[in-house]
């Protein structure tokens, strides 16, 4: 599948950087309840056999702050972290679907697409996400 591409007005824009020690710490205390918490099943699988996946987990963490702060929002009063997804494009560049009151947000907003960029070293993950729609 080609990866399509968001055209219009910034709706929003949200950055995370995520510590991996620190994050490390949260699966080691509460490993299966963090991550059915936190990520979806697509999540998961996708870092299956992964060297590097609690980097990956930890990018992926960091989009999904990213995403509630180009929405405004934060988590509570109905938004859940697994209310917003991250996978990839087959071309392998991240992406997001929202569910529930995020997606009846992004409709609100007339958000019509997502930027998102996502990097990790092997002390932190960095996520940039924006927010475009169709009108001011």
């Amino acid at each position: 599948m080609k990866m399509p591409m968001a055209a219009g007005y910034l709706k929003g824009h949200g950055v995370d950087i995520v510590d991996i020690d620190r994050f490390s710490v949260l699966l080691n205390v509460e490993f299966e309840p963090f991550l059915n918490r936190y990520f979806t099943s697509v999540e998961l699988n996708s870092i299956i056999g992964s060297s590097s996946g609690l980097e990956k987990l930890a990018g992926k963490f960091a989009v999904k702050e990213s995403v509630l702060k180009a929405l405004g929002v934060g988590w509570g009063n109905g938004i859940s972290f697994v209310d917003v997804e991250v996978y990839n494009h087959d071309s392998g560049a991240p992406a997001v679907r929202l569910f529930r009151r995020l997606a009846e947000l992004e409709t609100e907003m007339n958000i019509t697409g997502w930027l998102v960029s996502c990097t990790h070293t092997r002390t932190i993950s960095m996520a940039s996400v924006v927010a475009v729609g169709a009108n001011p």
